[in-house]
């Protein structure tokens, strides 16, 4: 069947991906086959396409795609998750839009428009990733919200409080004012920010002297409850032991305690101690009993203990209480100063530390098998360097701050009974009998029963996705989960490592067992040429839509792959999509030619196509078996490119030379059923990086019935040197491989004598040849026919009057009568023999590196030994050709 003369993606992406979705290849359910499975890192339900989740899609794809064509019961499950902070935030700001305040509506009423709004925006990504051509198995789509995976989350969250390890208490959290909710530590970016260093005096009590504090905040002194020093501080010694001083603007009298906490070095080495708003504050508060007061609202504004400042926005009152202290003759001075200012990872607003009622998970002892399963390789990390960091966040792991101050997300399912106290229950029925009991009071009712209204983490859903979405938390035995569970791959960044990785491997051993998938295969950045981060806020990051509008989702996969090794950032360019289409282009192309040859059955295989047809067999399985290697090793990047040559160059570029008949001549059946042959075997080993163009050529190959697919054959089988017989075989194939490079070579250097010598293509020329071990002649017939040559010609010395090269040790001289000018040609020669003698200097050097031929793997002295030889035999044949001309 004829194919289109132009490659246009757009009008076969769609095409193939209907027909994929119609005939539910992407679908599993369980069976005798090898399970193959990854979860899908879900995106935010806020979220749209961006150039991160480009590359984390295809990886996955890739590797889902391979895992189906090696015959594995391949299921990737896909979905989004409710993400509390940013949904809770879309949610308000559009009913601010509309007049209306959240405060303003009950809790069910905000529900209501939060799940419209879910069902409006939720199911763009997921769409966008079909543009992409993800295979995901849609039919098993899931939302972290989802009943049953909401039941999951409640069910989890009760037996760890039943087991000891959640606790409810007052403590020192990163308030978020913008969201107006507690945040853990892994929520706050930690960024370089330019301020100021206040120097302001605090009057010693009963004196006119002063003690001067330095402080980055200086509005925080309105909830100073002491002033503490270095008790080896020599300048303070002179201090009473009872010694108090007067707050500034306050006029508060707090003590002035000792503790060797404070850093003599830094400011005057006198700190000013708030302990409700700094948790090493909070810290001494504990240590020497400090009255506690919180002077913020949840809003960052300053509450009835800002005095004057109430009602202000702190940042307001930071820019005031300068102004008012400088007034008062209470500041010394005020510097610039750089420091680090944690940021709301979610709203981009700097935290606030706070006191605060919350809930918190006990990590230490569930962090423990989790640390041993990396640090063991049970679960693989790729690249492994990743270790390092995960074992440092598991070794310091501190409590989990799991509650949020949020409507949207699951519910914390703790109940308050009206004496004071609380039961904890999966549901509010079983809530009231467990209340009853531990009252001793039969007649409460629900009524009495106020549920916490704080809503859990959202990590603390994602926490446990690859169970839940088999529903293996409420359904532990069923069928789904003992054959999907564990999964084999996560693929996702390194900055969610311990927020989402670490964490569900310690669910996976608390409720499963065992690990929750083998590898986790972690990808870098996607930052500009300029090494930055790409992002809507820079204006550098496109579209990934438009990006497949122009250049076919083909095409960008194959851009966002092939710089894009494990942990490594990807320096992203629109030229890398031009390269995957213009890859897409040679393909097609090369087929198209393929295509127009006409078969002559009567013809028998000449002598060349024959060595050509075995030549790329040992080539394309040699390929195959080190991309096997590369996909072992997770070296995805580096398979494609493999790919990319294999095709590019050796494929297209000299194959089909070798084996195209001449203008208008018909070819031989063997050597068109071969090249047939190879280029199925091509377009199945690049269909997991390609898959739109590569089916729309497979099933042209051949005739196909309704419902075949390129993506459900297998892979070429990867011939191995342990087979029968094999060992001959191996070493003709290194024979016919080693030929090649010599032919190839060969033909090189003919042609760059024509372009040097300005003659035409078409001319037949003849090439004699000093043969010697190096010589390829079962290769000479290719020779003739790729050069252009009336005759390869075997001579017993070098010729006169001739250009001469030099392929390794093998001397040859195209005869040109009457046309070497030696004076032109001594310079050429002169020059490629001072460029020689210093790659040999340079090989020698290394050579008689005794550390270096010792310690070197044996195959790369070798290979070093190798280009010594060639190097010393190509200088001795150039200045015997420039001994001749001069």
């Amino acid at each position: 069947m004829e194919i289109a003369a132009k490659y246009a993606p757009q009008q076969i992406e769609q095409k193939w991906y209907d027909y994929w979705m119609e005939h539910g290849f992407f679908h599993s359910v369980p069976d005798a086959r090898e399970p193959y499975t990854i979860v899908i890192p879900p995106p935010n339900v806020t979220g749209v396409l961006h150039m991160g989740h480009m590359l984390n899609e295809t990886i996955q794809d890739v590797l889902v795609r391979r895992a189906r064509m090696q015959g594995k019961n391949a299921c990737w499950v896909p979905g989004t998750d409710h993400a509390s902070i940013a949904t809770e935030a879309k949610v308000v700001a559009k009913l601010k839009a509309e007049g209306i305040d959240k405060g303003s509506l009950t809790r069910e009423e905000f529900l209501k428009h939060a799940w419209e709004w879910k069902e409006k925006h939720g199911g763009i990504i997921l769409s966008q990733l079909r543009r992409l051509g993800a295979s995901c198995d849609w039919e098993r789509t899931k939302f972290t919200m989802d009943p049953a995976l909401s039941r999951s989350v409640i069910k989890v969250f009760v037996d760890l409080y039943n087991k000891g390890k959640i606790y409810r208490g007052v403590r020192m959290v990163n308030w978020d004012p913008a969201a107006l909710t507690a945040l853990s530590d892994e929520e706050v970016i930690h960024r370089e920010s330019q301020g100021k260093l206040y120097y302001l005096r605090y009057m010693i009590e009963g004196t006119a002297d002063y003690l001067v504090v330095a402080t980055t905040r200086p509005e925080t002194i309105l909830g100073d409850t002491a002033l503490c020093v270095n008790p080896n501080d020599p300048r303070y010694r002179h201090l009473p032991a009872d010694a108090r001083v007067i707050v500034p603007l306050v006029n508060r009298s707090v003590p002035v305690i000792r503790d060797e906490y404070v850093d003599i070095e830094f400011g005057t080495g006198a700190l000013k101690v708030t302990p409700a708003h700094d948790v090493n504050d909070y810290m001494l508060g504990e240590k020497y009993g400090l009255e506690t007061i919180d002077i913020f609202n949840d809003d960052g504004t300053l509450n009835a203990h800002g005095a004057q400042y109430a009602g202000m926005d702190r940042f307001d009152v930071r820019r005031q209480i300068e102004i008012d202290l400088a007034e008062a003759g209470l500041l010394e001075k005020v510097e610039p100063y750089t420091n680090q200012v944690g940021y709301s990872e979610r709203t981009n607003v700097p935290i606030e530390p706070k006191l605060s009622m919350q809930w918190f998970l006990k990590m230490e002892e569930l962090a423990r098998p989790a640390l041993k399963a990396v640090m063991e390789d049970t679960v693989r990390l790729v690249p492994a360097k990743f270790k390092n960091t995960y074992r440092y966040w598991m070794e310091n792991v501190k409590d989990w701050c799991i509650s949020r101050q949020l409507w949207w997300g699951q519910q914390i399912p703790a109940y308050y009974l009206p004496e004071g106290g609380y039961v904890v229950a999966e549901t509010p029925e079983e809530a009231l009998e467990v209340a009853r009991e531990k009252t001793g009071n039969p007649s409460l009712s629900p009524a009495d029963l106020r549920q916490d209204p704080d809503v859990l983490d959202t990590w603390f859903s994602s926490w446990l996705w690859p169970i839940s979405v088999f529903d293996g938390i409420n359904n532990p035995e069923n069928d789904e989960i003992k054959y999907y569970y564990p999964t084999n791959d996560l693929v996702t960044g390194p900055d969610i490592l311990f927020f989402w990785v670490a964490r569900m491997i310690i669910a996976g051993y608390e409720y499963r067992g065992e690990k929750p998938f083998g590898s986790v295969y972690l990808t870098g950045i996607v930052r500009d040429k300029l090494r930055r981060k790409m992002s809507k806020s820079l204006g550098n990051s496109p579209d990934p839509i438009e990006l497949i509008d122009r250049y076919g989702a083909d095409g960008v996969r194959v851009a966002m792959l092939l710089c894009s090794a494990a942990g490594s950032d990807l320096l992203f360019d629109e030229s890398l999509c031009e390269q995957g289409r213009n890859f897409g282009n040679k393909i097609w192309n090369a087929y198209r030619l393929v295509q127009g040859w006409q078969v002559d059955e009567r013809l028998v295989q000449c002598e060349g196509n024959r060595l050509a047809v075995e030549w790329f067999d040992a080539i394309l399985d040699r390929t195959l078996a080190s991309v096997e290697a590369d996909f072992a090793a997770y070296r995805i990047s580096e398979a494609l490119m493999q790919l990319y040559k294999l095709f590019w160059d050796e494929f297209s570029g000299w194959y089909l030379e070798m084996v195209k008949p001449a203008y208008q001549q018909p070819i031989d059946r063997a050597t068109l059923d071969a090249t047939l042959g190879f280029f199925d075997k091509l377009l199945r080993v690049l269909h997991p990086f390609m898959p739109f163009l590569t089916e729309e050529l497979w099933q042209n190959i051949a005739p196909r019935e309704d419902g075949e697919s390129l993506m459900m054959s297998r892979l070429p089988e990867v011939k191995c040197a342990c087979g029968e017989a094999s060992g001959s075989r191996d070493a003709g194939a290194e024979g016919l491989l080693a030929g090649a490079e010599l032919l190839k070579e060969a033909v090189s250097g003919v042609r760059n004598i024509r372009k040097e010598h300005n003659l035409p293509n078409k001319e037949a020329l003849e090439l004699c040849v000093i043969a010697d071990e190096n010589y390829p002649a079962a290769f000479a017939p290719l020779l003739e026919k790729m050069a252009n040559l009336s005759a390869v010609r075997t001579v017993g010395e070098k010729l006169p009057d001739a250009a001469a090269f030099v392929v390794k040790t093998t001397q040859y001289f195209v005869p040109l009568p009457g046309k070497i000018d030696a004076a032109e040609e001594l310079p050429k020669l002169e020059a490629e023999l001072e460029y020689l003698e210093g790659f040999l200097a340079s090989v020698n050097k290394k050579l008689s590196n005794e550390r270096f031929v010792q310690s070197a793997p044996e195959k790369v002295v070798a290979n070093e030994r190798a280009k010594q030889a060639d190097a010393e035999a190509k200088i001795a044949a150039l200045r015997e050709r420039i001994a001749a001309l001069k």
